[in-house]
Order: structure tokens, then sequence, then C-alpha cells
């Protein structure tokens, strides 16, 4: 029963930390239709905040907890400048913003290793997260476990204000349509550049969290941004609750796949089924409803 619950955990906890990868990119590239390569960058940014963040704070569990809101405010704002200065002439020309967000990833690693070096620094966990959790049928480790209540605090925080602001209204009206959104009088440029300054902020945050599973380098990011894509398109274009459903859903899979492999061959396991569920759906798990004429 241990064993059991343990790998449940280990599949729960990769789930959250690919959920808190992909959650950004549900808005930038779900909602938006931007494909952003340099969104692991912004992660790397987030994770080197909390790096600098604890050599000016000596508490470390005062870091952390400083570290995730200045961490999102890091990713928010750059990618707020990437959307001023280059995503804005790209909208509905994915295959672009592709090409010139790589660029833009490359550009920002090598920024990175000229100002931190290119080896891999970290970041000490504060000694609340040290150590185990007794949850009565299994011991968690306690930084896993605060990264799962991290991602539910994320998506809850995000879905709430999708759903209950006006900021939620204005975004939902652009995505859907924009030509009748700026009609009604909804700025789409304002609204375009505070969405993607949230989304690039999740980013920022998801780097914050994964200080606490390893080093930092200036290749965090290339490590889940395929697997951040994967989630987003598994669970459905611009649907939260699909992003939700196939983040956890793949950290399960991969973590009962590697019960009985090795991680590698588990990942391209996940791959092949991944694969196999966009042929026979590949809408995701969830679709945006629309209303048109047969």
């Amino acid at each position: 029963m241990e064993a059991l619950f343990g790998q449940l955990f280990a599949g729960l906890s990769l789930g959250s930390v690919l959920l808190l990868a992909a959650l950004g990119l549900a808005l930038t590239f779900g909602q938006m239709g931007v494909i952003n390569m340099a969104h692991g960058e912004f992660m790397m940014a987030g994770a080197y905040t909390a790096y600098v963040v604890q050599g000016a704070v000596s508490d470390a569990g005062v870091s952390l907890l400083l570290s995730i809101p200045l961490g999102f405010l890091v990713g928010g704002v750059l990618g707020l400048v990437l959307e001023m200065t280059l995503i804005r002439r790209m909208y509905h020309r994915p295959l672009d913003t592709l090409l010139v967000t790589w660029g833009v990833a490359l550009i920002l690693q090598q920024v990175a290793r000229d100002i931190f070096g290119a080896p891999n620094v970290d970041v000490k966990a504060p000694s609340w997260l040290s150590g185990s959790v007794d949850l009565g049928v299994a011991q968690v480790p306690a930084s896993r476990l605060f990264i799962l209540v991290l991602a539910v605090v994320a998506v809850g925080g995000l879905s709430l204000v999708l759903a209950r602001t006006a900021l939620g209204r204005r975004v939902r009206g652009v995505v859907q349509n924009r030509d009748l959104a700026e009609t009604v009088g909804i700025s789409t440029r304002a609204t375009d550049k505070l969405t993607f300054f949230i989304g690039s902020g999740l980013a920022g945050v998801a780097g914050v969290a994964l200080t606490l599973l390893g080093s930092t380098g200036p290749t965090l990011g290339t490590n889940y941004i395929v697997d951040a894509f994967l989630v987003v398109v598994a669970g459905g274009i611009g649907q939260i609750k699909g992003t939700v459903i196939a983040a956890f859903g793949l950290g399960l899979l991969q973590a009962t796949f590697e019960y009985s492999t090795t991680a590698s061959l588990a990942k391209v396991a996940v791959f092949v089924v991944i694969v196999v569920f966009l042929q026979i759906r590949p809408q995701g798990i969830f679709s945006i409803r629309t209303r048109s004429l047969a």
C-alpha cells in the first residue's frame, strides 16, 4: 500500500511540475496562438531570480516566499517586452513566432551564461521543506508537496481571474472574436499585453518552484518546454481545465511506466501515448465550443 501511494504521489508531483510549466502556455499559446519557445527561458529567469534573492536574503524561507512574486514579475516583464517588440507584429503567424522566439531563447541562455556563468548553481531550500511529511499511508518529500500546493493555488488563481474578473471577460472576448471585441470598446492591444504578462509571469513562478528540485542553469527551461507544449495540446488548445487534467494524467502515466522501466523509456512511452491519443482526438481532451452552420 505504501509503495502504491508513493508511486501515485510521484505521478502527482511530476504532474504539478508539468502543470506549472504549462499553465502560462495555456494563455500565450492556447488562447493567443503564439508558439513561444522562449517560455522555458522565462522559467530559467524565475529560477535565477530565486538564486539572486537568496544571495540578498539570508533566511531561506523568507527568500523563497519573496522569490515567488518576484519571479512572477521578472517573467512577466520579459514576456511583456517580447510581446511589445516582436510578438505584436506576428499574431496569426504562429510559425514565425516559433522561429523568432527560438532565437530569443538562445539569446537569453547566452545572457544567463554571461551573467551567472555556465556551471549550474544551487538554491538552498528552507528548513521547513527539507525531509518528508508523514501523510499516514506514506512519507512524501516536503518540497514536492509544496510544489503541488503551489500548482493548485496557481490554477485556482488563474481560473478565478478568467472567470470572475473584467480582465477575464476581456481575454475571453478577444480570444473568441477579436474584431467584435474591438467594436464594443475592448482594447485588444492592452488585453494582449496583460495576457502575455500573466502567462510569462506564471513561467517565472514555475522556475522558482524548480529550484526546489535541482540545480539551476542556463538550459533549465529546455528540459520542460516540449513537455509543457504536449500538455497544452493534449488538454485542448485554450482550455485551462484540460491543461490540468493532461498535466496530472501525463505525470501519473510517466510514473507508472517508470515503475517497470527506466526514465528514458517511460518518456518515450508517454510520447507514443500522446501521439496515439491526438490521432484519435486531435482537438485534445476539451475543445472550444462554437456555433456554426452545417
